[in-house]
């Protein structure tokens, strides 16, 4: 049975539980048509109100899904490495280094922060893991 995109998923780091879900964005600009495409990876610590928007936004050399040629949940550079934000290891990656970064998961508001930024870091980090 497929998942429901609407149900958070779970992830368990060093006794804490947290909840994930992603989302595609997108600004209507009229006509049926839309621009400025965006991935937003969500996350909480578990029965708390806080959480942390991971985002993604289209530009030069920055991509995202668009509906035409590249799958769901793909993040990456025109000339650099791809990765897949629907991965537990992947979202645990931006996890840590969100938290490495100041975010303070028992905050009561949401934060967001630049996916971009954390990317590289992110991207070394997950092809290492891959290399071991």
């Amino acid at each position: 049975m497929p998942r429901s995109e609407k149900t958070a998923r779970r992830l368990v780091v060093d006794g804490e539980t947290f909840l994930w879900s992603l989302r595609h964005v997108h600004d209507a600009v009229g006509n049926g048509q839309y621009h400025g495409c965006c991935e937003i990876l969500a996350l909480r610590l578990f029965k708390t109100r806080g959480r942390l928007h991971i985002v993604f936004r289209s530009g030069p050399d920055r991509l995202v899904p668009d509906g035409y040629g590249m799958p769901s949940g793909a993040v990456g550079t025109a000339h650099g490495p791809l990765l897949n934000l629907h991965e537990p290891g992947t979202v645990r990656a931006f996890l840590d280094e969100a938290l490495t970064r100041g975010w303070r998961p028992d905050d009561p508001l949401t934060a967001e922060m630049d996916g971009w930024r954390l990317f590289d870091t992110v991207a070394t980090r997950r092809a290492d893991k891959r290399a071991e």
